[in-house]
């Protein structure tokens, strides 16, 4: 899957949290997501004029929160690629296990059938 269409599979599966995403899908929505977050603090800074920090702060949140469900549904869909529960996502909240999230999303996913369903092509 290219970076076009991973955001087009973005802007189709916005809330849905069943199936499973590819690496490629997640990693190039991620991309996406830090891009967009990049220019949202430049127009912010540039347009409020509240200063670098307040400005970029503002509508680098705003876009954060937007993308707050999709980003929570490609990385649940991603987990159910390697066959794991994306209630595995909460382990995030203890620190150390952003390091285990970042291991399972960039692993290769089941090539057979799992009870999340048809493997997706792989990248």
């Amino acid at each position: 899957m290219n970076f076009s269409q991973s955001i087009s599979s973005y802007f189709s599966k916005y809330a849905t949290f069943s199936g499973r995403a590819s690496r490629s899908e997640f990693w190039w929505f991620y991309l996406f997501f830090t891009l967009m977050n990049w220019a949202a603090s430049i127009v912010g800074a540039v347009t409020l004029g509240m200063g670098m920090e307040a400005g970029a702060t503002a509508f680098s949140l705003i876009l954060q929160l937007a993308f707050l469900m999709p980003w929570l549904a490609v990385a649940s869909r991603r987990m159910h690629d390697i066959n794991k529960s994306g209630w595995w996502m909460l382990i995030m909240f203890t620190g150390i296990g952003v390091f285990f999230l970042i291991y399972w999303w960039a692993k290769q996913g089941d090539n057979a059938q799992n009870r999340f369903g048809d493997p997706v092509l792989q990248g």
